[in-house]
């Protein structure tokens, strides 16, 4: 039996890798893109037919004054965002991924893929517990960690103050190469900010802080319907959690200038998708009419200002925090929410957890899905937030210093799994979707290293 798997997985591997290199892959993303794509536009459109009011329009030299003067304290203002609702939310996106599909797996071809009993359903080659291993080794049991009390024979506090030693040293010969390497074993507090800065070649220099401006000033000019958009997410979520509602004001900063951002449109060059386009009024489907919109061609979603809110912690400064922000998002977040076969992109986050699952705690995901509980459909929304809005921040920041590290996403899928490891007992016994839920509601009191090197070093392979 083992054997069969095993030549099956290797049958699969080669497979994919033949389709890799085939046009066919990439058309498959693209198209999938593509429909997705329109639907979000039709519901932005149906809003602004619904509503009455425009993609965009000049504001008023008023309302320019106005809001150049409450730009620090824009939290303050209530705006009736009652008839707006979030163009999508991560389980609409979720519903988009099951229905992927490989139309050459459809055809007799699909017996090599059969063995996977989760939600996804295209052919994706993702890494096993030894391979993952060989990846994330700096997290092994017997090396030193920040966020891990007692993991080596080092006494905590010595490694940390020699690990401070090395961190300092690092920044003071500004080697991002190393910086990167030095974080995989988690960032000192005091010296993260600046760390992150290094690892992402984000430097304050004058025309940086300029460039911001610019787009202060553009927010200033124009009203943007996703302006109401951010508003709106802003409110459902930062404003409501407990670590950011106090940065509020620094987020609405931050999204209004990034989503007039066309710098940001640079990332769609190594993406599966398009920018979205608008067209001038009157002059639908004729391209030299058409306009990126918004800007930046990015339109958010529920709870994208989950991506922004823990870095207020670090930067305090509007200009650096956007840049830091801008970088982690077409560097990382970019592929949380949209459809490719990238080993970050989160259709292989997604296949990564269900396949994790199944392999190591097949018992676990057996009775899950018998009981209606598909595994994914409670942790795809951690995995879409990079657990932001989960996690106490403390680690959270501990957990985005390891995909600064390994420049991978990968990690969200493993502590996805781990988490369901760490609630198996309990999550053996329940019956109902809802109930499983209930068991994985509150993550704000986990430790995320030492879940991560159990599941990761601790599991029997």
């Amino acid at each position: 039996m083992l054997q069969e798997e095993s030549d099956l997985s290797l049958i699969i591997a080669q497979i994919v890798q033949k389709l890799k290199g085939s046009n066919l892959y990439s058309q498959l993303e693209r198209q999938a893109w593509g429909s997705w794509e329109k639907r979000i536009l039709k519901s932005l459109n149906s809003m602004c037919t619904e509503l009455s009011i425009p993609l965009a329009r000049k504001r008023p030299v008023g309302e320019q004054k106005e809001l150049l003067n409450k730009w620090n304290e824009m939290g303050t203002d209530e705006p009736d965002l009652s008839l707006f609702r979030p163009v999508y939310a991560p389980k609409d996106f979720l519903e988009v991924l099951i229905n992927l599909r490989n139309p050459n797996y459809e055809n007799g071809d699909s017996l090599s893929f059969r063995t996977h009993l989760g939600l996804i359903q295209v052919p994706l080659k993702v890494k096993d517990i030894p391979e993952l291993k060989e990846c994330f080794v700096e997290l092994g049991l017997n090396t030193g960690q920040l966020g891990i009390d007692d993991s080596t024979q080092v006494p905590p506090e010595l490694f940390e103050n020699e690990h401070v030693r090395i961190g300092q040293k690092v920044l003071a010969e500004q080697d991002s190469a190393a910086a990167q390497q030095y974080i995989r074993q988690g960032s000192p507090t005091a010296l993260r900010a600046e760390l992150w800065a290094l690892i992402l070649n984000i430097s304050s220099e004058p025309e940086d802080v300029l460039y911001y401006e610019q787009l202060k000033t553009n927010v200033i000019q124009h009203d943007l319907l996703v302006d109401s958009l951010i508003y709106k997410d802003v409110k459902l979520t930062a404003s409501n959690d407990d670590y950011y509602f106090v940065f509020e004001d620094y987020l609405y900063q931050v999204l209004l200038c990034f989503s007039r951002d066309t710098s940001v449109l640079s990332h769609f060059a190594y993406n599966s998708a398009s920018p979205p386009k608008s067209y001038i009024r009157g002059k639908l489907g004729l391209e030299e009419y058409a306009v990126f919109y918004p800007p930046n061609g990015v339109i958010p979603f529920h709870g994208f200002s989950m991506y922004v809110a823990p870095l207020c912690f670090l930067y305090h400064e509007p200009s650096k925090l956007y840049q830091i922000f801008r970088e982690m998002y077409v560097r990382f977040f970019f592929r949380l929410h949209s459809i490719s076969s990238h080993p970050s992109g989160i259709v292989s986050l997604c296949l990564l957890f269900e396949t994790l699952l199944q392999t190591y705690l097949p018992q676990l995901f057996y009775h899950l899905r018998e009981i209606g509980a598909q595994p994914l459909r409670i942790s795809f929304k951690w995995m879409v937030r990079a657990f932001s809005g989960y996690l106490a921040t403390d680690q959270l920041l501990l957990l985005w210093d390891r995909i600064l590290g390994y420049n991978s996403l990968e990690i969200l899928a493993v502590l996805a799994a781990a988490v369901f490891a760490f609630r198996a007992v309990n999550l053996m016994e329940v019956t109902s979707l809802a109930a499983a839920e209930a068991v994985l509601a509150d993550l704000s009191t986990l430790k995320v290293m030492p879940l991560l090197q159990i599941f990761l070093f601790a599991t029997v392979t």
